[in-house]
């Protein structure tokens, strides 16, 4: 069983496509970090992936986040849509550390349906996909 997800093996994730505006984004938990787009201008975190920040600005970098965030909201879902992701698992928005309304959505692990609530304080892990990484959280 593997120690982060709690799964014998990782369930299929329909990955993205990786370009130049969202690599840094899925492959650098390759590194443990958790990587979002900050504005060089103004200072604004920006996530999804854009090309200008609110403001209009275009000077966006790739940043490392600290990785702690709050639970916003969440979601048990306990319908098997595919027969080989064993439920219930947690989608949950995760509001990050560094900005109020940085959000985020991501599964949460090692963590049962009825210990979650919003408010909790989690940290980011990464399940490795190939050549992503993909964002998950658990408590910390």
């Amino acid at each position: 069983m593997s120690k982060e997800t709690g799964f014998e093996t990782l369930p299929p994730r329909m990955l993205p496509a990786l370009n130049d505006d969202n690599r840094a984004f899925w492959t650098g938990g390759s590194e443990g970090r958790l990587m979002i787009l900050r504005c060089q201008t103004c200072e604004i975190w920006v996530h999804p992936t854009t090309s200008t920040c609110p403001k209009g600005h275009e000077a966006l970098v790739p940043t490392q986040a600290s990785g702690r965030g709050l639970i916003w909201t969440y979601t048990v879902n306990r319908h098997p849509f595919h027969p080989s992701v064993p439920v219930p698992y947690i989608v949950a928005i995760v509001e990050l550390a560094e900005q109020a309304d940085l959000r985020i959505v991501a599964n949460i692990i090692g963590c049962r349906p009825e210990d979650m609530s919003v408010g909790m304080s989690v940290r980011v892990s990464f399940e490795e996909q190939g050549e992503v990484f993909v964002p998950v959280f658990a408590p910390e």
